[in-house]
C-alpha cells in the first residue's frame, strides 16, 4: 500500500491557490516548531464570503496537500462555514494522510482560523474566543 493517497500526490505535484493576496482582508500565519512546517493564508473576503484564498507553504508535501486541499475546501464559503472545516476533514478529503503527518492537517485547519481571526479584528467583528484556539498552545499529532 502507498504511503501517501493520489489525492495527497495530486495536491502536492499541482498545489492549488498557490500564492499571495496582496492588501488581504486576513492573514494568518502558522508553525509546528517540532516538524518546521509554516503555513500562511491569505484570504480576500466580500460580504461574508471568501471570494478569494491563496496560500505559501514551507514543508513537507503533506503540509503542501493539506493547505492546498484547505483552501480549495473554503473558497467561496461563508466564513462560518470556513470556520467549521477541521483537521480531520481535511485529511478525508485528501482520501487521508499517514498519523505521522496528521499534525499537516491540523495546521491547515488553524491557518485558516487564525486568517479569519485577524480579518475579525482588523475589522472589529466581535467572536467567540473559544472558536479560536490559540495554536500555540494546540495540540498536534
Amino acid at each position: 500500500m502507498a504511503l501517501y493517497s493520489e489525492k495527497v500526490m495530486e495536491h502536492f505535484r499541482h498545489p492549488q491557490n498557490v500564492g499571495t493576496i496582496e492588501n488581504a482582508d486576513g492573514v494568518g500565519e502558522v508553525g509546528n516548531p517540532v516538524c518546521g512546517d509554516i503555513m500562511k493564508i491569505y484570504l480576500k473576503i466580500e460580504g461574508d464570503v471568501i471570494a478569494d484564498v491563496k496560500f505559501e507553504t514551507f514543508g513537507c508535501g503533506s503540509a503542501i496537500a493539506s493547505s492546498s486541499m484547505a483552501t480549495e475546501m473554503i473558497k467561496g464559503k461563508k466564513l462560518s462555514e470556513a470556520l467549521a472545516v477541521t483537521n480531520k476533514a481535511v485529511a478525508e478529503a485528501l482520501d487521508g494522510l499517514p498519523a505521522h503527518k496528521m499534525h499537516c492537517s491540523v495546521l491547515a485547519e488553524e491557518a485558516i482560523k487564525s486568517a479569519i481571526k485577524d480579518y475579525y479584528d482588523k475589522n472589529g467583528i466581535a467572536y467567540e474566543a473559544s472558536d479560536f484556539p490559540d495554536p500555540s498552545h494546540g495540540e498536534h499529532a
